[in-house]
């Protein structure tokens, strides 16, 4: 489940990135940075996922796992070959309703494969553990409002670095809840809950 969740996080991140409409604010900080200075995309997001690892390890390491690892190393390169798939077998279409559905789809295929990563319980990335852990060391800030100002952070950084804010943004701000939320009721805990009755 942790694989192939972040299997298809990177094809869903790929998708936003061939709709021309802005990603989710992590992953469109880490493509705006990573043109601007001219560093591998896949090379950067594992810096800036090193950065925050070392809050992980200081304030939350109940929160490391194989999960961890996994999708601070690999998901850049996933999402770098997916991003390549999709230039080679066809181009931005010029109609603003045909890279809306691209955005959908790959707004589905991210919260599928986050739902999937999230609920194998195998650790959380560096990115998403920041926001947890300032919900437990901030007093009074919920974790909405701590993923907001995180979210928010990366937005003005990915703004400032000449990255696309858009559409997919606000897409993914607002989306992700509920689709995750969807594929944890009809898909990911049923696959727990059968794997337990079958080790």
């Amino acid at each position: 489940m942790c694989i192939f969740g972040n299997l298809f996080i990177g094809i869903g991140v790929a998708a936003f990135k061939f709709s021309l409409l802005g990603n989710d604010p992590f992953d469109g900080m880490n493509m705006a940075l990573s043109d601007l200075l001219k560093i591998y995309y896949p090379i950067l997001q594992i810096m800036v996922n090193i950065c925050f690892f070392v809050i992980q390890v200081s304030l939350g390491r109940d929160l490391i796992g194989l999960g961890t690892v996994i999708n601070a190393v690999l998901l850049g390169y996933i999402v770098d070959f997916c991003s390549k798939i999709f230039n080679m077998i066809a181009q931005t279409p010029d109609s603003l309703i045909l890279r809306i559905i691209i955005m959908l789809a790959g707004l589905i295929a991210t919260g599928f494969g986050l739902s999937l990563y999230q609920t194998s319980d195998l650790g959380v990335a560096p990115y998403d553990a920041l926001a947890i852990i300032m919900d437990r060391k901030i007093r009074k800030l919920p974790y909405f409002f701590a993923r907001i100002i995180c979210d928010a952070g990366c937005a003005l950084v990915c703004f400032l670095a000449g990255g696309i804010i858009g559409l997919g943004t606000l897409a993914s701000a607002f989306g992700f809840g509920p689709v995750i939320s969807f594929f944890n009721k009809t898909v990911s805990q049923k696959l727990v809950k059968k794997g337990s009755r079958n080790p």
